[in-house]
């Protein structure tokens, strides 16, 4: 069984920064974040396909968000930058092997999730 585990969460002031760690017992297929505020659905973030490097992104994080993979570490990082208070959230990482299909911003798409770690953005 894989297991993911998230560290770096934190509270930090608008316009702030933050790293977000995800470290895996192995490397998958997919990895992606997501992130879910108090009362509102989980939502994705970031996740991208190991094999090619191919990542995507929320349009509400585009161009202040980073994936950064790391194979040796088995840890995909998330890089945030110019954060917002509607940024706050719980942020989970989660994984899937090759066998699970479904696209990138869907939960269903992913076969195992992390415990979470959360973010505080004030202004």
């Amino acid at each position: 069984q894989v297991q993911l585990v998230e560290s770096g969460g934190d509270s930090v002031q608008a316009g702030g920064s933050l790293r977000l760690s995800c470290a895996a017992s192995e490397y998958m297929y997919r990895v992606g974040w997501f992130r879910q505020a108090p009362g509102k659905e989980r939502e994705a973030v970031a996740s991208i396909y190991t094999t090619h490097d191919w990542i995507y992104y929320a349009d509400s994080v585009k161009g202040r968000f980073t994936l950064s993979p790391d194979r040796a570490r088995k840890s995909v990082d998330l890089q945030m930058n110019s954060l917002k208070p509607e940024d706050t959230a719980m942020y989970y990482c989660a994984a899937s092997p090759s066998s699970v299909a479904g696209p990138w911003y869907e939960t269903g798409s992913y076969s195992t999730w992390g415990q979470g770690t959360q973010v505080t953005v004030s202004n």
